[in-house]
């Protein structure tokens, strides 16, 4: 069965093939890098003793992370520009989406990082005279982000993983381009043999940082 495979196709592929991985890793640093970013100011809110901040970060953390993924690319792609009367175009509409709906996640991780933290260290540094700011800034985040490096990074996987949803939606990933290769080789099967290798590769690397990761804590 293998002597019927083409993997030539491929090689000539290549460029092709690498301008969707590029997109793919794009977005899975802006979603990861944004998604941490928001998610930390939500678990802030969260956490908050302002009734309403917290309320609110609850909300969209709850809703967020109740709805598939893919419903929610499609609604920012199809919904939104109904709204705005302006189209946002399947890449950027996938690059706010990501961004949007991974900050909730990392903002449950962030939060469990922060309330990690003993007592102690919060006290010692209130006791040195930091604001609540300066306590978060300077004590708080640095060892909340340390505690929970290992599962960002597990969930950054899942997220690189989840990228290939936006194939739903005609943005030009890596799973996109191997089906456009695909078509115009009419080599679908060895198209999706490679392109299942490539997520392996990176996924399996990354699992085995966040092993080793894991293992100096």
């Amino acid at each position: 069965m293998l002597s019927d495979f083409d993997f030539s196709v491929i090689a000539d592929s290549l460029p092709f093939l690498w301008s969707g991985l590029q997109f793919t890793l794009k977005l899975t640093l802006t979603a990861m890098l944004g998604g941490i970013f928001l998610g930390t100011l939500l678990a802030l809110a969260r956490l908050s003793s302002v009734a309403p901040l917290a309320t609110a970060a609850t909300w969209y953390i709850n809703i967020m992370r109740s709805i598939p993924l893919v419903m929610v690319i499609l609604w920012f792609f199809l919904v939104i520009p109904l709204l705005t009367g302006a189209p946002m175009g399947a890449e950027n509409s996938a690059l706010v989406t990501f961004t949007l709906f991974e900050a909730a996640f990392y903002a449950e991780i962030m939060r469990a990082g922060i309330q990690s933290v003993t007592r102690g260290q919060v006290a010692a540094g209130y006791a040195i005279g930091f604001s609540y700011s300066q306590n978060m800034r300077f004590v708080i985040l640095p060892q909340a982000f340390r505690n929970m490096l290992p599962v960002l990074l597990t969930q950054t996987i899942v997220l690189f993983q989840d990228t290939s949803l936006v194939y739903a939606i005609g943005a030009k990933d890596l799973l996109k381009a191997s089906e456009i290769a695909g078509k115009n080789y009419n080599r679908p099967v060895e198209m999706v043999v490679f392109v299942a290798l490539v997520y392996f590769v990176i996924c399996f690397a990354l699992s085995y940082t966040v092993k080793r990761l894991s293992r100096r804590r």
